[in-house]
């Protein structure tokens, strides 16, 4: 910490002194070939280069150094050495994320049944304010770590308040309501309160960085657009960026925050509401082209959330700890909406809070004696790289019954990885389980039988590439591919393989994976030719390929993504995960595509790496091994290695690598981009809503 005895400027020039040097000395580590000149007021992002797992790296080096804890808030809001300052003086000595009382458990005592005869959400939460109104649903973690309580009954105290306020103001019966909120009191009081109001809710995720904010509004646009919606309920800060496209969406009335919503103690009288009723729109979130709002029903929820609590065997003894995103399903449904319904309760963090300190998930279920939790591997990759030893003495994860891993592709390391590393500290193996899922099946399709554990099947890389025939692989097969079974089929649900001539394929033969079910959309809101595509007479495409063996699925890669080249079937998750892994790449910043080759009639095996190395050699170097990557997995050299600035490869707001995108961008020329300034976004922003 700053010395004691200094105050004022002296502290806070010794202060800049010290931080100077930490940012100095990452810099230099992560750009070995650069010589840097760190300012107090230099860009961590523009002139550093230091993308979010650099500011994660910043953030927990400058903890440790002055000892101090940081805001979560601070990944994002710091933007220059000068601002990172500012923190540390003035934030006050480190304290653990979670406080050390003793957690309450859920009381033995009382009704463990579940609501089996409600047929919608707001009927669930109707059964469980009369069965037990001040039973706790929701522990939520803010940015300032202090814990809050929601019961059920000021679940829906505050759903009640907002209704009002929606109704109030006009809100007509199936009118559609985005919110665009963080974790928090308000998200839970917003979305059952737009299902109260008669509306339905439409999640879209908040602003993470100024600096992006003119990309992100203009996103929106088009799924504001698309979903009419009548209003946008989100936080002060964004309120005004928001006015200025409200013009450019013909259907919305109003921007408001939740607190100028709530219409505290009023009882609006409520309208009738169905089973087949649109509960919500979730949207896609792009990976492969332009989002599309996945219409989903209150029967459609209600059949996912009790067959998958089915298989999980979820009771009311059950504890769900998430750092999810609301806006996301996998968080929204999987983890909130299927914790109110069996009725145990929810842990929430923010995802910033996860991000900066992984650790405090793990610690969340050591405190809370979590069961079930869930993320996408690469929280459970982010674990094993970022949490040193010290920050998990006395951890006990003997209490996690069901990890799931999901929503993007399982890697097999990174499975076996996180089993061995936390066995030491009581997690069980036959706890990790990954799934499968997607919004047009409400959020899940397959789930690992309870307590089996993963299962990762080796087959033979030359026939499956040919063929499609995914044949086992002798023990010795150094050459073998691998991929992570992702469970069976929910009950009452069914998936089949289908050919390229439209037949359903055998097992261990590769197809396109076809679902329905209970769960099963009805297709995408107010884009009919999008439905058209998505269904196959009375199956859905899951835009998937994978193969079945026993009953359970096995993905192989999206539709949209696979190579042709040679006439060899070339999938870019496993070439991208061993780029990755060279030093000198960005981790989780590669895009492997093809491209249209007219000459040769097939495509070019294009590879998009981001690095931060400048020297001509050292770049060369790095093209020759990633080359000898591409020969050691698939037997042939990329035609195209595109070594990239950092922040070149497209992702979505969940992380998945755009590669539909990045190709188009390559093809373009691949001219790297940097944001304009945060002023000129406003501007420009101003004028697209004033031209309407």
């Amino acid at each position: 910490m700053p010395n004691a005895n200094l105050t004022g400027q002296a502290a806070t020039d010794e202060t800049a002194a010290r931080l100077l040097r930490l940012v100095e000395q990452l810099i230099a580590e992560s750009h070995p070939q650069r010589r840097i000149a760190v300012t107090l007021d230099s860009s961590l992002e523009r002139d550093l280069g230091l993308d979010s797992l650099g500011r994660v790296e910043l953030m927990q080096r400058t903890e440790r150094v002055f000892g101090v804890s940081l805001p979560d808030q601070a990944l994002n809001a710091v933007e220059t050495p000068r601002d990172l300052i500012r923190c540390v003086l003035s934030s006050h000595a480190g304290r653990h994320a979670f406080s050390d009382k003793t957690v309450m458990t859920l009381a033995a005592s009382g009704t463990h049944s579940v609501p089996e005869a409600a047929l919608t959400l707001p009927a669930v939460l109707d059964w469980h304010v009369a069965q037990h109104p001040a039973r706790l649903q929701i522990y939520l973690y803010g940015d300032d770590e202090r814990e809050q309580r929601i019961s059920y009954a000021e679940l829906a105290d505050g759903a009640r308040a907002v209704a009002a306020g929606l109704i109030k103001r006009g809100l007509e019966p199936a009118g559609t309501v985005a919110i665009m909120l963080p974790t928090g009191r308000d998200y839970f009081f917003s979305f059952f309160g737009i299902l109260l109001a008669g509306g339905v809710p439409v999640p879209i995720y908040p602003p993470v960085r100024l600096s992006q904010i003119e990309d992100h509004m203009r996103r929106h646009v088009m799924i504001l657009a698309n979903a009419g919606a009548s209003f946008l309920i989100t936080v002060p800060e964004a309120k005004p960026v928001a006015m200025l496209l409200r013009s450019q969406i013909d259907t919305l009335k109003s921007v408001i925050t939740a607190g100028e919503l709530a219409n505290t103690g009023a009882r609006p009288a409520r309208p009738e509401i169905f089973a087949h009723d649109i509960a919500f729109l979730q949207y896609t979130s792009g990976s492969t082209g332009n989002p599309k709002g996945v219409v989903l029903t209150h029967a459609n929820l209600l059949a996912n959330i009790r067959t998958m609590g089915h298989v999980a065997r979820a009771n009311a003894g059950d504890v769900f700890v998430s750092w999810l995103p609301l806006y996301h399903d996998m968080g929204l449904i999987g983890s909130w909406l299927a914790s109110l319904y069996f009725g145990f309760p929810l842990v929430s963090m923010s995802p910033l809070a996860f991000l900066a300190r992984p650790q405090r998930w793990l610690w969340a279920i050591h405190r809370h004696r979590g069961t079930l939790s869930a993320a996408p591997n690469f929280a459970y990759e982010l674990c094993l790289r970022k949490i040193d030893e010290q920050d998990l003495e006395g951890l006990d994860l003997s209490s996690w019954r069901y990890a799931f891993n999901g929503a993007e592709p399982v890697s097999p390391e990174t499975i076996t990885g996180f089993q061995q590393r936390f066995a030491e500290y009581g997690l069980r193996p036959e706890a990790v389980a990954p799934v499968y899922g997607l919004a047009e099946s409400t959020v899940g399709l397959a789930l690992q039988p309870f307590g089996r554990g993963p299962v990762i099947d080796r087959i033979q890389r030359d026939p499956f590439a040919k063929s499609g025939q995914a044949l086992p692989a002798l023990a010795g097969d150094a050459n073998a591919l691998r991929f992570v079974g992702c469970g069976m089929p929910l009950p009452g649900h069914q998936v089949r393989i289908v050919g390229a001539t439209g037949f359903e394929l055998g097992d261990r033969q590769e197809g396109r994976l076809e679902f329905k079910g209970p769960s099963s959309t009805s297709g995408y809101y107010r884009n009919p030719d999008e439905t058209r595509k998505l269904f196959d007479g009375e199956w859905l495409d899951t835009g998937d390929y994978a193969y079945l063996s026993g009953g359970e699925i096995f993905l192989t890669g999206r539709v949209k993504d696979l190579i042709i080249r040679g006439g060899r079937n070339i999938y870019p998750y496993e070439l991208e995960q061993g780029v990755g892994d060279i030093p000198g790449v960005r981790r989780g910043c590669v895009a492997v595509f093809g491209s249209a080759d007219p000459a040769s009639g097939t495509e070019r095996l294009v590879v998009l790496a981001e690095t931060r190395e400048t020297d001509a050699a050292a770049r060369e170097k790095l093209r020759r091994a990633i080359n000898d990557c591409a020969v050691d997995l698939l037997g042939m050299p990329a035609d195209d290695v595109v070594l990239a600035p950092p922040h070149t490869v497209l992702k979505t707001s969940s992380g998945k690598i755009r590669r539909a995108a990045s190709r188009e961008f390559y093809e373009r020329g691949g001219a790297a981009t940097h944001p304009a300034p945060v002023w000129w976004q406003f501007v420009r922003l101003a004028l697209a809503g004033a031209l309407p």
